[in-house]
């Protein structure tokens, strides 16, 4: 006997329930869900990348991706060793970190003497190239206030200087940190002020965001390939080595402030 019972208030059947979550198109159903996930994978995904990106250590933008990078541009850092040399920070009168942490300017002052104050960012060297060719043989002098900043146009501004035959000089009060004094070390006359301040400390790579990922032992090689040509500069210059060995041992969260009487032993000023 059939004792199925039927009527408008009887069970639906299992499959019609499964139809009814589904639709009347379950491949359909079933595609869109799939790409909603993958949407959300990718979202996640995305996400993700821009907290590790976080956790990285901040750098300068560099136009090249491969451009070796110097350490964030902080003015004053704390002295590696302040029982020998004091980085000023309760110095009257020394020039605002404010000022110093915005993009370098070239200002040309009286007697030929050529002011560049900031941190060196990615295309410094070609505006003071430009500044220079402008300005012919009147410069005589660079005057340099500076807590860093990109390493290559360091070096290129401080070729162009030789190149010149100028000379460089850090004033009272001023810095020159970082990056700068591959920028002083270039003068043929090489000034350092009673009173100014200046120091040298570690440098890393990073590429600029969107390049090309660097991992440890990729940043490592380019930060040691940094480091050997501003020595190189530095020899070329008749500058003593030992100037960036001090960089090298110096974190970059501290400063390798010279005494004075060491910054004219390592001839990074001339008598």
């Amino acid at each position: 006997m059939d004792t199925t019972v039927s009527g408008p208030n009887s069970p639906a059947p299992r499959r019609a329930l499964w139809r009814r979550a589904l639709g009347d198109r379950p491949d359909e159903t079933l595609l869109r869900l799939f790409f909603r996930a993958l949407v959300g994978l990718t979202v996640l995904v995305v996400v993700w990348d821009f907290h590790e990106r976080g956790q990285a250590p901040a750098s300068l933008p560099n136009a090249d991706p491969t451009a070796p990078a110097q350490a964030p541009a902080v003015p004053y850092l704390p002295s590696a060793r302040p029982d020998k040399a004091a980085p000023g920070e309760d110095r009257p009168g020394r020039q605002p970190d404010s000022e110093l942490r915005q993009a370098m300017t070239i200002e040309l002052l009286a007697d030929g003497r050529l002011e560049a104050r900031g941190t060196i960012t990615p295309g410094t060297a070609e505006r003071f190239k430009a500044e220079l060719e402008k300005r012919g043989s009147y410069v005589k002098a660079v005057v340099l206030s500076s807590p860093g900043g990109s390493v290559a146009d360091a070096l290129s501004m401080g070729r162009l200087i030789r190149a010149r035959g100028l000379n460089t000089r850090v004033e009272a009060k001023a810095l020159c940190a970082s990056s700068c004094p591959l920028i002083l070390a270039a003068g043929v006359k090489r000034t350092a002020e009673p009173g100014a301040a200046i120091g040298v400390h570690q440098v890393f790579a990073a590429p600029q965001p969107g390049g090309p990922h660097l991992d440890g032992a990729e940043g490592m090689a380019q930060a040691q390939r940094v480091s050997a040509e501003a020595q190189r500069h530095l020899v070329s210059m008749g500058v003593d080595p030992r100037v960036w060995i001090s960089a090298m041992e110096t974190p970059p969260q501290e400063m390798f402030y010279f005494t004075p009487e060491e910054l004219r032993e390592f001839k990074l000023a001339t008598p």
